[in-house]
């Protein structure tokens, strides 16, 4: 072989490379540049815009379907919401994250304006209460006008005043024997006989001559404790009291309802509910204060099972919610909003190395067929 056939083997192998490696690096770039149409007047100069640039809508809404379908499916999100190393790490971070709402020196009431920017919580919760309670009372109103208490007041609460008839009996006894035996009893009892005789005329004239006011009082005053003692007395004013209160049972709403004033009413039990409700009273005071008592049972109770029961939904719900996110629609738009020069910086910073091999291979190849050229050459000379 001589130095002239060595140099034109070399020469068409070099030859080949160069082509082979241009060849494949223009190829590579042509799938992104140029990046739009080019125009000599009307004709479009063929293989403009580049391939990614010329298919980039297409392009995008490829691969939001197949971020939907093949990647980000209800499916693979199912378990790794149910895997036990997720539902440990996401139990254990709201442990941390609840644990500093805990231990906060700010009130349940700074923290939900700072969180969602609402003002006056507490205010808000009140009237929200006094604006249901007003809803409920006149919707029971309306309903029940026409009934009886008895048929409208509850069971339990019948069966209490039932129950306390007796003892009120015994209390107002007591207190008017306390009363009657007390001097002041005495006083009242005293002006109330000389009223009488004095109403009486010269019949009460004559009374209070011959017995004289003090005497009667002294007469009068052991027969009343006596009368109030006497269990007859006891019995008649028991069944007075029932007598009473089974007119009362028997009264309708709408009779009553006359004696009440609805808005006093309302603010009465808004009043009574602030005052023995504790969340109104927590509320504006700072959380760690009150928190402490409830502080394990939230972190080792709620937290897991409140996560548990979260994820639970959120799995059994996914493919109807990423039905309703648009994933493919977001994914797509996201494509689309990205400029040609960023996909491309973005696919070569995954691929750069292989596009370099590629660009190594076609100036493999190259060389390979030049050398084969340069044997053929060789041989037909």
């Amino acid at each position: 072989m001589t130095l002239q056939t060595l140099y034109l083997i070399g020469f068409m192998v070099l030859v080949g490379a160069i082509i082979g490696g241009l060849t494949n690096s223009l190829a590579i770039k042509m799938l992104f540049r140029p990046y739009r149409e080019i125009k000599l007047g009307s004709w479009r100069v063929p293989f403009t815009p580049g391939l990614i640039p010329k298919r980039h809508e297409e392009l995008a809404g490829q691969l939001g379907k197949m971020v939907v379908d093949y990647l980000i499916t209800a499916e693979g999100l199912g378990k790794k919401l149910k895997n036990p190393v997720f539902t440990d790490g996401m139990t254990k971070w709201l442990r941390i994250e609840v644990e500093k709402i805990l231990k906060s020196e700010k009130s349940a009431a700074n923290l939900i304006e700072e969180s969602i920017g609402l003002k006056q919580p507490k205010q808000i919760a009140l009237a929200k209460t006094e604006e249901l309670v007003q809803k409920s009372m006149s919707t029971f109103l309306t309903n029940n006008r026409e009934k009886t208490l008895e048929q409208v007041l509850p069971e339990t609460l019948l069966r209490k005043v039932d129950e306390t008839l007796e003892p009120a009996t015994t209390y107002i006894l007591e207190r008017g024997q306390a009363f009657i035996g007390s001097a002041e009893g005495k006083e009242k009892l005293s002006v109330m006989i000389d009223r009488f005789l004095i109403q009486k005329g010269t019949f009460g004239n004559m009374i209070s001559m011959f017995l004289g006011n003090d005497r009667l009082v002294d007469k009068v005053q052991p027969e009343l404790l006596r009368f109030l003692q006497d269990s007859g007395t006891k019995k008649l004013v028991f069944q007075l009291l029932e007598q009473e209160w089974v007119k009362v049972k028997q009264k309708q709403l709408k009779e009553v309802e006359e004696y009440l004033n609805e808005e006093e009413l309302v603010s009465a039990i808004v009043r009574g509910l602030e005052s023995n409700v504790a969340i109104f009273q927590w509320i504006d005071q700072p959380m760690k204060q009150w928190s402490g008592t409830y502080q394990e049972t939230i972190m080792n109770t709620y937290i897991p099972k409140g996560v548990e029961v979260i994820l639970d939904l959120l799995s059994s719900h996914l493919e109807e919610l990423l039905k309703r996110f648009h994933l493919d629609e977001i994914v797509s738009e996201q494509v689309k909003g990205f400029s040609v020069e960023r996909l491309e910086e973005l696919v070569l910073s995954i691929s750069k190395r292989e596009f370099k091999m590629i660009t190594y291979l076609g100036a493999l190849l190259g060389g390979i067929i030049g050398f084969i050229q340069s044997l053929i050459v060789g041989i037909i000379g």
